[in-house]
């Protein structure tokens, strides 16, 4: 049978032959940009938020710093001067006059000091032996033990100025309360707050019956953060409670001692509302609790000798700033 007139049959399709795999350097440089991009990316990223985070905190830190700067500015030119009065008055600048005159006065400003750094060394060692033993007996749970926090607290709670009128009650020399027990027990009746001598060791003992809670709470919180094993191992080794507290507690809680020293110290160096409340103007009749604090502002607001007062407290703010770096070296060089 012929086979003329019939459509040919249809050629297959050949399929595409595959593209040429790009050269090992092309493929290398699109990675090298693609990583350069994500960096460029990451970077931009970085950068945006840190700005936007100084951006944030701006306002708060300059409001802080308008907050610090500006009362130490002020303080300093009022200390160089001869302001008296009047803060706002016309003054004429004296230089370095005040701080000569403060350092030179034996009657009253070397005095003080003394009366500070006795008030702040007796006050704060007590309160660390104490707090220490407090928290060493807390340390272990116990019955009843939230309800013993709870109340250990309690003289932290109320205003200074509060325990110091409690107190100045509670010790009163004819219709106190210490007084009457006192005689109960057949010991004879005492001045405390109402005596010269007696005045200063009082105040401490307030202080103390304050803020040895405050030193308890930090220690114990120290004290929880311990590790056992050191202890234990002591324990094993048949090291007694005495030595076991001295040579593995004591050691590794020294940091958490030494922050909290510098704490309660620099707080009772600026103790005022206390001694203000019991003893008024002075620190008594004959200056007898009169401390840096108190004399500044008896000088202040008694005999309105601003320039002299301020030179005092630029000395006393420099007396802080070097008993804390003191204590913060010492610290440092123990626990190295």
């Amino acid at each position: 049978m012929s086979t003329t007139g019939l459509a040919p049959a249809p050629a297959e399709a050949t399929p595409p032959a595959p593209r040429p795999a790009p050269p090992r350097r092309t493929r290398t440089r699109t990675r090298t940009r693609t990583r350069t991009r994500t960096r460029t990316r990451t970077r931009t990223f970085e950068q945006a938020n840190r700005r936007l985070k100084w951006a944030m905190l701006a306002p708060a830190l300059l409001f802080v710093g308008a907050m610090i700067i500006f009362p130490l500015v002020f303080t300093l030119d009022l200390s160089a001067s001869d302001a008296f009065g009047a803060v706002n008055a016309g003054k004429g600048y004296t230089g370095l006059t005040n701080f000569t005159d403060a350092l030179g006065d034996t009657r009253r400003f070397w005095p003080a000091v003394g009366r500070t750094v006795s008030f702040t060394v007796g006050a704060v060692l007590l309160e660390t032996v104490l707090g220490l033993a407090l928290a060493m007996l807390l340390r272990k749970p116990f019955r009843g033990m939230r309800w013993v926090r709870t109340v250990l607290i309690v003289p932290l709670l109320a205003a200074p100025v509060a325990i110091g009128i409690l107190w100045l009650l509670i010790l009163d020399p004819t219709n106190g309360i210490a007084n009457h027990l006192l005689a109960s027990v057949g010991l004879p009746r005492q001045e405390f707050l109402g005596s010269v001598g007696q005045s200063l060791p009082t105040l401490m003992l307030i202080d103390v019956w304050q803020w040895t809670p405050m030193m308890t709470l930090l220690l114990l919180a120290g004290l929880t953060t311990l590790p056992q094993e050191p202890e234990e191992a002591a324990l094993v080794d048949g090291a007694g409670p005495w030595q076991r507290f001295r040579y593995v507690v004591l050691p590794m809680l020294a940091p958490t001692l030494a922050t909290a020293l510098v704490l309660r110290a620099v707080d009772a160096l600026k103790t005022f509302d206390l001694l203000y409340a019991t003893k008024g103007p002075g620190g008594g009749s004959d200056f007898e609790a009169e401390t840096l604090n108190v004399y500044a502002y008896g000088l202040t607001f008694d005999y309105q000798e601003y320039g002299l007062a301020a030179a005092v407290l630029v000395l006393f703010t420099l007396f802080i700033i070097g008993v804390v770096v003191l204590m913060r070296r010492r610290g440092g060089g123990k626990n190295a």
